[in-house]
């Protein structure tokens, strides 16, 4: 038996089967877990991936580390009744000798079966705060990816008998529209008018409305570098949100900073692959790009690898650059299952990983032009789309895959071209650390 509880602020779920995501998981253990220890854990999680969960096990904060709002942490608490008893029999034989004892005051951990207890949450402006009977135990940073908003519910199960809930009112905006968080609102980030003359590639890249952090990341980082690379234009491609006041701030960033497009329809991953239809008309129609590039707004991307492994493809051939699964086989049960109504072939067409891959223009030209026709298949999944659409161009003409590794997951290898699940700390980390000449993985979160 753990005896454990769980204080969920959860979001509202956007893929039909999939849990909804969790902004903050508040997690005591009152017999402790795997470290034997009474413990509290908190964490989130975000586009199905778990972050790297904070734990507090007794033992207060450095006063050099991170605060959130000037708090730490994870405050101090006594570890076990042996903790206690030793500490007991301290002061009574102090006491005995006749030494004086400065005072100290020893919290034990906040929660006793049995026992009644008040817990407060609260959001600052840097984190989320929580009490117990009006004492402060731990402080949770906002995760990159979440807005205040998106809390929606709160979930309370484990071995908890709720006695009464309270809800009092949260700051009406998000603390990334602090006054603070408008120095990022610099001409400095500001993108380039479009130029003139057919550019080398083009890369769009696959945003939500409410990911102005992750797009910040993108714009301090990789993006930066394409103010020296006049013949590379990138975009943020963003469908519009369900909540008209996170609209009224997109409009506002994308018309100060000019580098969003908007695709006229409500954001749904079931209609993501009509966002990389919206990528490859605007590379051959807008900017009349030699070659397409896509990835998402958690994507590091390093340009000028990609360029020179795609300059060693010859001049006029057709090109699908990427991390390319060959064979698979659609998932028919669980939370990713697809249908056979969806995908009735027992195996996928070889695809390049969603994160990035590269087409040539002709590819791009295709997919156009089948889709103004209404010729395109089109499924759920983009990135099996595109190898969909890219086989069908294959059958007349052919085209050269090109399969690299080197699209990888946290570029963690050398010489990646790309590095997924990036938030915009580790943006900024892997930027640093390719200028200082050291390009490789940034293990913080």
């Amino acid at each position: 038996m753990v005896s454990q509880f769980m204080m969920e602020l959860q979001g509202l779920k956007t893929v039909d089967g999939e849990d909804p995501p969790r902004i903050l998981h508040f997690n005591p253990r009152l017999r402790g877990d795997w470290s034997g220890r009474p413990v509290i854990e908190q964490n989130t999680c975000y586009r199905m991936q778990w972050g790297t969960p904070l734990r507090c096990e007794g033992w207060k904060s450095h006063s050099d580390e991170e605060t959130v709002d000037g708090f730490v942490k994870c405050e101090n608490w006594i570890q076990n009744e042996d903790a206690r008893s030793k500490e007991s029999k301290t002061t009574w034989l102090n006491r005995l000798i006749g030494q004086k004892k400065e005072i100290n005051f020893d919290w034990p951990y906040p929660f006793v079966e049995g026992r009644l207890f008040v817990l407060t949450i609260s959001a600052g402006l840097e984190g989320y705060h929580v009490n117990i009977d009006g004492r402060h135990v731990t402080s949770f940073s906002y995760r990159p990816g979440f807005v205040l908003e998106d809390a929606t519910g709160l979930s309370l199960s484990g071995d908890l008998d709720v006695q009464s809930v309270f809800a009092g009112s949260l700051p009406t905006t998000h603390p990334s529209f602090s006054p603070q968080s408008y120095l990022d609102m610099s001409t400095v980030w500001q993108s380039s008018p479009l130029p003139n003359e057919p550019v080398e590639i083009f890369i769009g890249i696959l945003s939500s409305g409410n990911h102005f952090a992750e797009r910040m990341g993108v714009r301090k980082t990789w993006m930066s570098a394409l103010r020296k690379s006049p013949n590379v234009v990138a975009r943020f491609f963003v469908a519009l949100h369900g909540r008209k006041e996170v609209n009224v701030e997109l409009k506002k960033e994308a018309e100060f900073f000019g580098d969003i497009v908007f695709v006229p329809f409500l954001d749904n991953y079931d209609l993501v692959v009509l966002k990389t239809l919206a990528i490859c008309e605007y590379g051959v129609q807008v900017v009349s790009a030699r070659y397409v590039m896509k990835c998402d707004d958690d994507t590091f991307v390093r340009l000028d690898s990609i360029i020179t492994e795609v300059k060693k493809v010859p001049s006029g051939r057709s090109l699908y650059i990427g991390n390319i699964n060959f064979h698979h086989r659609p998932l028919r049960h669980g939370k990713w299952a697809v249908t056979y109504e969806e995908w009735p072939e027992e195996v996928y067409p070889a695809y390049a990983n969603g994160p990035g891959y590269v087409i040539s223009s002709d590819i791009a030209g295709f997919i156009v032009s089948e889709f103004t026709d209404q010729k395109l298949r089109l499924f759920k999944m983009e990135d099996v789309s595109m190898g969909l659409w890219v086989e069908q161009f294959n059958r007349t003409r052919p085209v050269e895959f090109v399969h690299s590794t080197k699209f990888c997951q946290f570029g963690c290898i050398d010489d990646y071209y790309t590095a997924h699940y990036q938030s915009p700390r580790l943006m900024l980390c892997l930027w640093q650390k390719l200028l200082d000449g050291k390009p490789q993985c940034c293990n913080m979160r």
